[in-house]
């Protein structure tokens, strides 16, 4: 049963190209998943403790409707750079290294922004970031249920706080080795945490999301560590005031499922200078569980 799904996911991954780029301002390189030919780029931006192949669904169906589209690592996920260090996972460092590498791609295309910025979960959040530090650089922006940390005045409590103290001890204990990849997409099944995912959204996540050892095994790219050092490292990030910097046209999609009130996700609209704000039926983890409401919104832009 797991064939179907896994040929699937590697024939998606398959149309596109790979290649690495290396951020020398930042010190850090990114690894790219590239799709389409010479249409408006979509940049893609992957949820804490993902990849970027998870975005292949996606991808290949925004490619087949004109779009180029590049996906990218953060770094300390996939086949980006793994730096030492809780600093280095900071928020702010992620959208740092986004404008960095948005830049270089614009770059390559004459000068031309972003034609839209995708970003998921904390990658949403490093989307509004990138774009209020570089004015222009995105024509539009699809932040999917981005995370919202708690405001200043509580930043230096947020490993007490119980979500983000949950999120934090979750991935610092995260599993990272299994005996084959059977064992892996086994494990996987019996988690309520993929209970919704599509089966080949898993398949991309094992493939591109995990390092197949020679002897079959399979190894977290990113490692439990990282990933909790990023939702520790939200402590540091005041994303209203960036919010209220951002001059690019925004839609949010919010999960109604996921993690954060009505409430939370209309604040950040309305700060956003009244970005549009629709509510899709499916919970935090979209590109993996309904990747036809981000390829409608991005397509109805």
């Amino acid at each position: 049963m797991s064939g179907v799904p896994e040929a699937t996911a590697r024939a998606l991954l398959a149309r596109a190209s790979r290649r690495a780029l290396a951020l020398p301002g930042r010190g850090v390189e990114t690894a790219l998943l590239e799709w389409g030919g010479d249409g408006p780029l979509a940049l893609l931006h992957h949820a804490n403790g993902f990849c970027k192949g998870v975005w292949a669904e996606v991808a290949v169906a925004l490619a087949d409707s004109g779009w180029r589209v590049v996906a990218m690592d953060a770094r300390g996920h996939g086949d980006a750079s793994h730096p030492e260090g809780a600093a280095a996972y900071a928020l702010d460092e992620f959208a740092e290294d986004l404008v960095a590498v948005a830049a270089a791609l614009a770059q390559e295309r004459g000068g031309t922004p972003i034609a839209l910025g995708i970003g998921h979960s904390f990658g949403g959040t490093s989307m509004i970031g990138a774009a209020a530090r570089r004015p222009g650089l995105f024509d539009r922006l699809l932040l999917v249920d981005p995370v919202v940390p708690p405001p200043p005045a509580a930043r230096i409590h947020v490993e007490r706080a119980p979500h983000f103290r949950k999120l934090v001890e979750g991935a610092r204990k995260r599993r990272a080795h299994w005996p084959s990849r059977a064992a892996a997409r086994a494990w996987c099944r019996e988690r309520r945490f993929f209970a919704h995912w599509r089966p080949e959204a898993v398949e991309l996540y094992l493939l591109d999301g995990m390092h197949q050892r020679p002897d079959g095994s399979l190894e977290l790219k990113c490692p439990g560590a990282v990933e909790g050092a990023v939702f520790a490292g939200s402590a540091t990030l005041d994303l209203f005031a960036l919010a209220a910097r951002v001059r690019s046209p925004s839609l949010i999609l919010r999960a109604e499922g996921g993690d954060f009130p009505l409430a939370v996700h209309a604040a950040l609209a309305e700060t956003l200078g009244g970005a549009g704000l629709d509510s899709v039926p499916c919970g935090h983890l979209v590109p993996m569980e309904r990747p036809d409401l981000i390829i409608a919104a991005a397509n109805c832009g």
